[in-house]
C-alpha cells in the first residue's frame, strides 16, 4: 500500500534526488550535493511516499495561483517501474485540488524516462528548452 505523510527526514530525501538525477547533472555539469538540495526544498510541501510504511521516495510541491507546480518526484531506485510515480501524481492531484488550484505543473529533462509517465498520466508539453520539458495537465 502507498501512502503519504510530511517528510521526516529531508537529507534522506534529498539523497534520492541527487542519486537519480546524478547522471543529468553530470550531463548538464550541474553541481549539487545533498547539503545545497535539502537547503532548496526546505521551503517546498516535501512528502515521504511510503509502501507498507517504509520510505522509498518523496514528492515535492509548491502552490500559487497559477497551479500546482511539481517539484520533485523521485522513488528509490529499487522501487522504480512499480506504479509508485502514478501515485504520487494522483497525490498530487488531490492536494492541488485541496489548494483550489486548475493545473499540475512540472519541468523534467528531455531524456529522463519519467517524461514517458507524465505523457502517460495525462500531462502535455507545452514548451521546451534544450534541456527540459514544461508539461502540464488540468486537475481532475
Amino acid at each position: 500500500m502507498i501512502t503519504f505523510r510530511p517528510a521526516k527526514d529531508l537529507a534522506k530525501a534529498a539523497r534520492y534526488t541527487l542519486t537519480n538525477m546524478r547522471p543529468y547533472y553530470e550531463q548538464y555539469s550541474v553541481e549539487w550535493d545533498e547539503a545545497q538540495i535539502e537547503k532548496m526544498t526546505q521551503a517546498l510541501v516535501n512528502l515521504d511516499i511510503l509502501l507498507a510504511g517504509e520510505p522509498v521516495g518523496v514528492i515535492r510541491l509548491s502552490f500559487d495561483s497559477e497551479g500546482a507546480y511539481l517539484r520533485d518526484l523521485q522513488v528509490d531506485q529499487n522501487y522504480q517501474n512499480r506504479g509508485i510515480g502514478a501515485y504520487a501524481l494522483a497525490e498530487a492531484n488531490r492536494l492541488a485540488k485541496v489548494q483550489s488550484v486548475q493545473v499540475l505543473l512540472l519541468r523534467v529533462f528531455k531524456h529522463s524516462p519519467a517524461v514517458n509517465l507524465y505523457k502517460r498520466q495525462g500531462f502535455n508539453i507545452t514548451r521546451e528548452d534544450e534541456r527540459f520539458y514544461y508539461m502540464s495537465r488540468a486537475v481532475s
